[in-house]
């Protein structure tokens, strides 16, 4: 579910941090960093279980209006039921290992905070992608899975309420909000009739030299702080070290470490994962700044030996 990017961007959170809160406690900064990646995928299971929770509603909705003096929007459709037997949406709240999963994790954070879901449902019954669904005859795995896709990527990732939401609570949240957002729409997908239930409950990390990865390139960064500066300090001679922004200097530092304590990951690699996370993170012209110094130094490097890189995929 995470890529070595996403990593990477963790390991960033977690300077930051650092710098922000001026502690230098690295064995606080690792526990940060594995609550923070274990945080995203409690963040995928709710935002799966939002889905639980909108199918429910709308069951709610179908009881409700059997009672005649009580109207809904669903009533003027064919089958007013339609939605609310979506097979998808039922696909995952009979999920049984999902189930068990959030019970496990004790997250309720829709039954305690229905609102949500509630406007979530609103915004749903009030797309036209809804109304064409209600008002097509035909019916199917695919349309209903279609439809779910449409609706999440349309009405419930944009929604800025539900951001909102959880932007108080957690605050590493904000951006893993796109990253899971992305991730949940490919497994939407892809997903089909009779799916094995695990399916929907994907590792986080595709190992654990993933964790060692993030553990390793977090602590050697931090601990050689010193010697990266200097690094920096010697390819930006016209630089003030005050004018170099912090999400830039945190951003070098670790593709230096990664260039020089990773021999298994190409240089070309490092400077591209590390180019692609300053254009989302820094400033406009971060990534030209950092492309020009991590240059000079991996030049400098070759000539002088210290680029030890072994493995497939390298020149």
């Amino acid at each position: 579910m995470l890529t070595r990017r996403h990593i990477r961007v963790k390991v960033m959170q977690c300077i930051y941090a650092l710098i922000q809160s001026k502690d230098d406690s690295l064995e606080k900064q690792e526990k940060f960093l594995k609550l923070s990646i274990d945080n995203m995928y409690t963040l995928y299971l709710l935002m799966l279980s939002l889905l639980i929770e909108v199918q429910k509603m709308a069951e709610e909705q179908i009881k409700l209006s059997s009672k005649k003096y009580l109207k809904n929007t669903s009533d003027s459709y064919p089958d007013k039921e339609k939605f609310a037997n979506n097979e998808l949406l039922k696909q995952l709240a009979k999920n049984e290992l999902l189930k068990s999963e959030l019970e496990k994790r004790k997250l309720k954070h829709w039954y305690l905070n229905e609102e949500y879901v509630k406007l979530i449902y609103k915004a749903i019954v009030e797309s036209e992608h809804y109304s064409s669904y209600m008002l097509s005859p035909k019916t199917s795995y695919e349309d209903d899975r279609n439809l779910i896709l449409e609706l999440y990527k349309e009405v419930i990732a944009p929604n800025e309420k539900i951001y909102d939401y959880f932007e108080d609570n957690q605050l590493t949240w904000v951006d893993d909000i796109p990253i899971v957002n992305t991730y949940i729409v490919k497994q939407l997908k892809k997903v089909r009739q009779g799916q094995n239930e695990s399916f929907f409950l994907p590792r986080l990390l595709k190992d654990d030299d993933d964790m060692d990865f993030a553990r390793k390139l977090l602590t050697k960064t931090l601990l050689n702080d010193a010697m990266l500066e200097k690094e920096i300090e010697g390819k930006t001679p016209n630089w003030d070290k005050d004018r170099i922004a912090d999400i830039d200097s945190i951003l070098l530092k670790m593709a230096i470490c990664e260039l020089l304590n990773f021999s298994s990951i190409p240089e070309k690699v490092t400077i591209n994962e590390f180019l692609e996370i300053a254009k989302e993170y820094s400033t406009p012209k971060s990534s030209i700044f950092i492309n020009g110094v991590l240059d000079k130094l991996v030049k400098e490097y070759k000539v002088e030996g210290k680029l030890q890189k072994v493995g497939r995929g390298l020149l």
